[in-house]
Order: structure tokens, then sequence, then C-alpha cells
């Protein structure tokens, strides 16, 4: 005797719609008051960040409707790549309560190098592209013996290496002190003129909507299986969508200019591989703990020497490969590359983005939203035709905000009990 399994009435069937829409309106609402108590605890995240740059938006639009346009915003993105690399970098070593200071001579010194080997020597460009690289990861290694072996503060190492990093690029450059890359190039054609297909583009934002989606609902369902809060199945969905609508009109709105480079997308590349590792891996996971309390860290079993050793490493060569795309971007290398407000506007992304100075908090992410902070406000003020001085003033301003609010973040967390 068989048993066949009942049929749903249409009541039943319209009692378990509604179940599932209370369910997730239930799921959004508790999303929401978690997120009420996370900013309560000073928890904030990136928020002041996004409120700040629709701020700086809406008022240079308002001043020149070019602000917005599609050609600048191009040129905004093409201008934020390089140095935006660079504070990638630094997000690593301010997570360990770290900072390198010799980040803006390490690109001017990845520049001259191209330089000198690909004109002058007529290497392979590979080379001349491959040992910059090689001479970031020597120079951040080097800072880390210093610190671990004899204990001398980053602060101080990273000092001495931007004032004998820069004397090096001032030796190779020689007397003639500028050299101009081939415009045919590819590093010249990599930063100048590489644009996606509009349909690649097209393409490339439903990956990216259905990756996100992908990830987060393992990562919900992982948290679920061990017994943790997770995001609700249908908020996921709703973000994947969000994304997908949102960037597909970026990438549809780049398009009506160039469209979307291709160096800002390895840009934007470093920062989720870099995000990945930070969040997905043991490595990560060990970058947070020695920020938050190195002793503690050290004590629990993690080889806080290596931690230091990478992070040290992977700055200098994010450095080395932003010299290079800002070489690309320029088509030479000078006695100013990598000088002037490079090294600043490298730290101040970092930490105008969200990533703490005093270690422990921080994203890869941080870095995007400190250098489109910048590039917005010096973009604003060169369509105003004003002086670069007010740019300088308005930028500090800026990170000095940051810094304070981070400061009251922290102090409401050991309030709340989760420093």
């Amino acid at each position: 005797m068989s048993l066949k399994s009942p049929i749903a009435s249409p009541a039943t069937q319209t009692l378990d719609r509604h179940d599932e829409r209370l369910q997730a309106a239930t799921g959004f609402i508790d999303e929401l008051r978690m997120t009420g108590r996370r900013i309560r605890r000073g928890d904030i995240g990136s928020l002041p960040v996004i409120i700040g740059l629709v701020i700086i938006a809406a008022v240079f639009q308002t001043l020149n409707p070019l602000f917005l346009s599609s050609i600048n915003l191009v040129n905004l993105m093409l201008d934020s790549a390089a140095v935006g690399t660079i504070a990638v970098g630094v997000v690593l070593v301010l997570l360990l309560a770290q900072i390198d200071l010799s980040i803006g001579s390490v690109s001017g010194f990845a520049a001259a190098i191209l330089a000198v080997t690909f004109v002058q020597l007529g290497w392979p460009l590979w080379v001349a592209l491959t040992l910059p690289l090689a001479m970031g990861a020597a120079v951040g290694a080097i800072y880390a013996l210093l610190f671990l072996r004899f204990g001398v503060p980053s602060f101080v190492s990273t000092l001495g290496g931007l004032l004998a990093i820069l004397g090096f690029q001032l030796f190779i450059l020689g007397t003639n002190g500028s050299i101009n890359l081939p415009f045919d190039s590819f590093i010249v054609r990599f930063a100048q003129k590489m644009f996606l297909a509009p349909v690649t583009s097209y393409v490339l934002v439903v990956v990216v909507a259905v990756v996100y989606v992908g990830f987060a609902l393992t990562s919900a369902a992982k948290r679920r299986r061990n017994g943790l809060s997770a995001s609700s199945v249908p908020g996921i969905w709703v973000r994947g969508i969000l994304l997908l609508v949102g960037l597909e009109a970026a990438v549809w709105y780049l398009n009506q200019s160039r469209g979307v480079a291709v160096m800002f997308l390895f840009f934007l590349g470093v920062i989720g591989v870099v995000a990945w590792a930070l969040r997905r891996t043991r490595w990560g996971r060990a970058m947070f703990a020695i920020g938050g309390n190195v002793e503690a860290a050290r004590r629990a079993g993690i080889r806080v020497g290596r931690i230091y050793l990478t992070a040290f490493i992977l700055s200098s060569v994010l450095a080395a490969a932003g010299g290079l795309m800002a070489a690309g971007r320029l088509a030479a290398a000078t006695l100013s590359s990598g000088t002037g407000d490079v090294n600043l506007d490298a730290i101040a992304a970092a930490v105008i983005g969200g990533t703490s100075l005093f270690g422990g908090r921080g994203s890869a992410q941080s870095a995007l939203l400190g250098i489109l902070v910048i590039e917005a406000i010096a973009s604003g003020l060169n369509l105003l035709n004003l002086d670069s001085s007010i740019r300088f003033m308005i930028t500090g301003g800026v990170l000095v905000l940051a810094v304070v609010v981070d400061s009251l973040s922290r102090r409401s967390r050991a309030a709340h009990g989760t420093a």
C-alpha cells in the first residue's frame, strides 16, 4: 500500500507564502536592529566616509555641473588608482599599529628603475616591471628585520628609508632628471588608454553580483550551522540586486565617456584580493589579532614575526606597484616621482577611509573610500580653479576629523565592552 503525499490546498499555499513574507520581513527588521546596535556601540564602519562623499559630490556638483560628468569621473578613477594601490599597503601596516613613511620614496624609486632599465638599458618590459617589485619586497623585509631583531620603531626605520631611497632615486636618474616612457609601451597604454568594451563591462558587473551573492549565502549558511547570527537570505538577495542595478547604472554612465579603465579595475582587484585575505584566511585573522593585542596574539600561538614580515613586504610591494602605475599615467619617471603629496595622500586615504591608527581595525575597502574622498576634493577644486593650498587645508581637516571619529568610536566600543 503506497501513501501519497497530500496536495496542499490553496488556503494552505497562501498561508505558506504569508509565512515566507513574514519571515523575510522579520529578517529585515532584525538586520536593521543589529545595525542600530552596532552604531550605538561605536561600530560605524564606513558610514561617515560614505556620507562625506555624498556631501562632497553634492557641493561640487552645485558649484560646477561638470563635477559628476562621465568624463570627469573617468579621470577621477584613473587618478585614484596609483595612490589608492599604495594606500592598500598602508592599511596593512596600520592594522598592526605600525607605519610606513617611505611609501612615496619606494614608489618614486620603482618608477626610476622602470625608466632606466626599460628605456636606457633596453631590458625587456617584464624584467623592468619585476625588478622594482622585487626591490619593494627587499625594502619591506629590511624594515621588518630592523623592527623584529633590533627593536627599531617603524616610524624611525621607514623615515630613514624615505631619505635613503630618495637618494637612490636621484642617483640613478642622474643629471637628466626625467626619462620619458614610450607611448606605445604596455605600461603607458595600461595606465592611459586601456578601457573595457561596453559589453564586457556589463557582463563583468553581472559576474561580480553573482559572486557576491554566492559568497554571502555560503557565509550566512556557515554561521547558522555554528549557531551564530547571520544575514537573512532575502536580505542577501536584495543587496545583490541593488548591487547589480547600482553597478550597471554606474558602468552605463562611465560608458558615456571612455568607459571603465583597466587600471582602475586592477586597483579594485588588489582591494578584492587583500579584503578576501584579511577576512577569510588565518593570516588575516592574525593581522587583526596582533593589531588588537600583540601579546595576547603571541600567547595564542600566532607567529607574530611572520605576520609583521609579510605586512611590511606587501606594503612596500604595493608602493612599488603604485609607482609603476603612476609612471605609466605620466608616461615618465622624474625627480619628483613619489615626492610631493604622494606619501601624505596614501596614508591619509587609509585613515580617512576608516582604518584605525591604533591598530586592529580597518579594511582594504577603506583605501578605496579614502582615496575617492581625496581625489574628489582635488578634482572639485581644480574645476573651480582654486589654489592647491586650499586642497591641503581641506584634506588635512578631513584627516583630523577621521581620527577624531575613530577615537570617539573606540571610546564607545570600550564603554560597551566591545573594544
